[in-house]
């Protein structure tokens, strides 16, 4: 009896564990604790942290199987005629050269193929191509070769505009020291000084120009792609669904220093948002300092929950 007992409290212990865990866990996702950035040979696309990146993801899904069957296909037929139709099997070559079956057959199939590829691919651009209602407007400046934002809306007119700059190894060395962050709180090459922030769950309009050389914005988790040429405006959006820190980089070879021209941005709950807002318009080094912060406890539960799951 006392072992059944002290099982039960053992398993009943384990569950609760597990259910603080998942708790808390659910808070680590919704503080941000992990980034989205490039990981050692990982082969899929980065965790899709919008719905137009969830469209993407599921787009490639679907036509890798596509790709995956055409493929099989051709090779069984390839192994087919080699094993039947090799010299010792069959020794007198058929002179067969029209097949009215066949040449329909395969120009049908691949044009069914093709239908069934591009009605999903033309939702998908249609919903990257088609802005909704925007709840905040930021316009990126490629410059050579840095980032430069800006809030458009009138309600942030009084925040100044951002100049982001990747982040050099002995000032990166500096904040890892300050905040207590790793290497991936911190990834070489693409975290900056300044990075753009912008609130969860809202739709943002981003305008791309540049004052130079052509550039391009690109945020891979975000699905979003955005030349930035000088004397024109694009312009795309997105609504990111989790907060955190994001990481991209300009896609334009815009010359020699193309590989040092990161994008980073945060993604604050609304709360947060404001508050950086506010402390942005009186000091932006302070506003950084404060996001930095945010940003080392989001990581701090996440190792939490790492050890926790761990045990």
């Amino acid at each position: 009896m006392r072992a059944m007992a002290k099982f039960g409290r053992t398993a009943f212990g384990r569950l609760g564990a597990a259910a603080a865990t998942m708790m808390l866990a659910a808070s680590v996702l919704s503080t941000g604790a992990s980034a989205a950035q490039p990981e050692p040979w990982k082969v899929t696309l980065q965790d899709a942290a919008t719905p137009i990146m969830e469209q993407i993801r599921w787009f490639e899904g679907y036509t890798l199987i596509i790709i995956a069957l055409i493929t099989l296909f051709v090779l069984g037929l390839l192994i087919w005629v080699v094993v039947r139709y090799n010299a010792k099997a069959n020794p007198v070559p058929s002179k067969t050269s029209h097949n009215t079956m066949i040449e329909v057959v395969w120009t049908i199939v691949p044009v069914l193929i093709l239908v069934a590829i591009a009605f999903p691919s033309f939702r998908l651009l249609y919903n990257e191509t088609t802005i909704p209602e925007p709840d905040l407007t930021v316009k990126a400046t490629g410059k050579s070769w840095f980032w430069e934002y800006e809030y458009m809306d009138e309600a942030y007119a009084d925040v100044p505009p951002i100049i982001s700059n990747m982040l050099q190894e002995d000032d990166r060395a500096e904040r890892k020291s300050t905040y207590n962050m790793t290497d991936a709180e911190a990834p070489r090459l693409l975290a900056v000084d300044y990075p753009l922030v912008v609130p969860v769950g809202k739709i943002v309009h981003v305008l791309t120009t540049s004052s130079d050389v052509n550039h391009a914005l690109a945020m891979p988790a975000f699905g979003i792609k955005a030349d930035a040429i000088n004397g024109r405006l694009n312009e795309t959006w997105f609504r990111a669904e989790a907060t955190g820190v994001y990481y991209g980089q300009c896609s334009e070879l815009c010359g020699q220093s193309h590989a040092f021209m990161p994008l980073e941005i945060h993604v604050l709950d609304e709360a947060q948002f404001e508050e950086w807002v506010a402390m942005s318009i009186d000091d932006p080094d302070a506003a950084q300092d404060q996001l930095l912060k945010w940003q080392a406890e989001a990581a701090g539960i996440g190792q939490n929950v790492a050890a926790l799951s761990a045990n």
